[in-house]
């Protein structure tokens, strides 16, 4: 059995919003990170020759920057999610409080 402040905050819609974007946004995140990354195992997996590319005149293949790539967008798609976190999120968040307290 559920306390009362609690059954107040499920049941508030502004809850059930804040869930619901939340988790619609992390999963779009999550299937870029594995888009990202399988796209990257599977490329150099089955087809080696296309990250073995020398880049010029250079010892460096394609493989580096494309998997520097991949680091830098983890980066960034971590920090996109941070501040959609720390601004809409906890936004919501504080609004569901402010309901509930009333």
């Amino acid at each position: 059995m559920l306390d009362p402040t609690t059954a107040k905050i499920l049941a508030d819609p502004k809850f059930k919003e804040m869930v619901a974007v939340r988790n619609s946004y992390s999963w779009i995140c999550t299937v870029l990170m594995l888009i990202a990354y399988f796209g990257f195992i599977l490329t150099l997996a089955f087809d080696k020759a296309i990250f073995a590319q020398k880049i010029g005149d250079g010892v460096t293949t394609l493989g580096v920057p494309v998997g520097l790539g991949v680091i830098l967008f983890t980066i960034a798609i971590t920090t996109v999610y941070v501040r959609k976190a720390n601004t809409d999120f906890d936004a919501m968040k504080d609004a569901v409080i402010k309901d509930v307290q009333k």
